[in-house]
């Protein structure tokens, strides 16, 4: 008998809880749309080959529906690796956590050096540095150089929590490319 009231108990929740989803909040009728149309979820992407066009820039945008940080380059390349977690500097292996601010941790990993065939930097920036500012962003809150070391190249992206992003890989200007990372400010509505 108590088994059986246990369950009830738990169907009746779980139909509590499907009439919840399906409808947004109880009383309210469900849109179907995504936030601002953006479907892009939060699991790990990679694409691309590693490539020897040096990181030339990084840069940071505020969009209405999410936050950008651009990787630009100076020649083609289309290698990557994103996902949350954990960052490590390259070479010595050293987590990036402590010194990069935010809720979740982007891992960045650029299959391109951050130097030039001399092994001169390409950019300004030493491991650990913040590279760009995000005062008043949305999502974003911290970009930290995690270092460049045969051939790959690694950042550290702070964002306010797990949230949806995308990557995309854009030719131009002239014969650079661009990585691109958006964070969308919050899940679908």
């Amino acid at each position: 008998m108590r088994i059986r009231r246990t369950l009830t108990a738990l169907v009746v929740a779980v139909a509590a809880l499907l009439a919840t989803t399906a409808t947004g909040t109880p009383g309210t009728a469900a849109t179907g749309a995504p936030y601002c149309g953006i479907t892009w979820g939060s699991g790990d992407r990679t694409a691309g080959a590693l490539s020897s066009a040096p990181l030339v820039e990084v840069r940071t945008g505020r969009h209405e529906c999410h936050d950008r940080v651009v990787f630009e380059f100076d020649g083609t390349v289309n290698g990557y690796s994103v996902g949350y977690g954990e960052t490590y500097t390259e070479g010595e292996g050293l987590a990036l956590s402590p010194y990069t601010a935010g809720g979740a941790l982007l891992r960045v990993s650029l299959r391109a050096p951050a130097y030039d065939d001399a092994h001169l930097a390409t950019v300004p920036y030493r491991v650990g540095d913040h590279v760009a500012t995000v005062l008043r962003y949305t999502t974003l809150r911290d970009v930290v150089f995690g270092g460049s070391f045969e051939g790959y190249t690694t950042f550290a992206v702070g964002v306010r929590a797990r949230l949806p992003f995308r990557v995309s890989v854009l030719a131009g200007p002239g014969t650079h490319t661009r990585i691109v990372l958006d964070v969308a400010h919050q899940w679908q509505e």
